[in-house]
């Protein structure tokens, strides 16, 4: 008999609670203390109103979700479902995966963490792989063997709009952010795996794109093996402060580059978690290699 297995992930996945209902995926949403008070991502924090208080200078940190409300979801699920398939964060990006690790320890196997190294729209593309696989009568060992293996086909560029919020973070130095603003330095950072690292500088937004898209060329070839077979690559796009007509425009070149039909291009928000550290104004490119079943 075919088990029954629920899909669980976070907000950082950039899945929204309306879409999660539709998509018959369960997201937790990831807490902020903004001003000593306590807000949940599509809750009761909206992502418009995450700016506001980001563009105002209020005190923003991130933290785990309580382990009271991650348990208690999953003892629920546990009375309609066989087992659990729950992927968080990357766990180079959060402590929210061991802590999670830890807990499904007491759950005898109903309950398997991934922590296949993703966050936002590389993250969505988890949970739905594993949704699908999920319905073709999967187990969660399975899924979660499956999600290990291919973990490390996914990568996501992202250019800044300023090093402000990198300064404010402590990930750069004050001095390296005065010069890099002085000199109008684009910087290029990649999520690839565990962190957010530095990739490359452009002096324009224009030279930030080029440098995006040469990169996800290499990395469909190299990485990924796809030698140019696009039917084979997931294409995405994420940003921060909102889907402005330059994000559209943005798309656009990306739809273009690789002659993906629009519809293809999967776009959403970046996950808060990040762009706390990075602050409006900034756009990434992303691809992932198609699981096949």
């Amino acid at each position: 008999m075919m088990k029954k297995i629920a899909i669980v992930t976070d907000s950082n996945s950039g899945i929204t609670q309306s879409e999660a209902k539709e998509l018959g995926i369960y997201v937790i949403p990831m807490p902020f203390y903004i001003d000593d008070n306590v807000y949940f991502e599509d809750i009761n924090l909206t992502q418009e109103e995450f700016y506001r208080y980001l563009e105002k200078g209020a005190e923003i940190s991130t933290s785990m979700p309580a382990i009271g409300d991650v348990t208690d979801l999953w003892d629920s699920l546990l009375k309609e479902y066989d087992e659990i398939v729950h992927i968080p964060m990357s766990s180079g990006l959060s402590s929210t995966c061991s802590t999670a690790m830890m807990l499904a320890e007491e759950y005898h196997g109903r309950v398997v963490v991934v922590d296949n190294k993703r966050i936002s729209v590389t993250q969505k593309q988890a949970a739905l792989d594993a949704k699908r696989m999920a319905g073709l009568g999967w187990d969660a060992a399975r899924i979660r063997a499956k999600l290990l293996e291919t973990m490390y086909d996914a990568s996501i560029y992202i250019t800044l709009d300023t090093l402000y919020y990198l300064k404010k973070g402590g990930r750069v130095t004050p001095a390296a952010a005065a010069l890099g603003t002085l000199l109008r330095i684009k910087p290029v950072l990649q999520i690839q795996g565990d962190k957010l690292d530095a990739y490359a500088n452009a002096r324009t937004k224009k030279a930030a794109r080029s440098i995006m898209l040469d990169a996800l060329r290499k990395d469909i070839r190299e990485r990924f093996g796809a030698d140019g077979r696009m039917e084979d690559i997931q294409i995405a796009m994420a940003y921060t402060g909102g889907f402005t007509a330059e994000v559209q425009a943005w798309k656009q070149e990306l739809e273009a580059a690789f002659q993906v039909p629009a519809g293809d291009v999967m776009a959403d928000p970046l996950a808060l978690s990040v762009s706390y550290h990075i602050g409006p104004g900034a756009i990434g490119f992303g691809c992932m290699k198609k699981l096949k079943f």
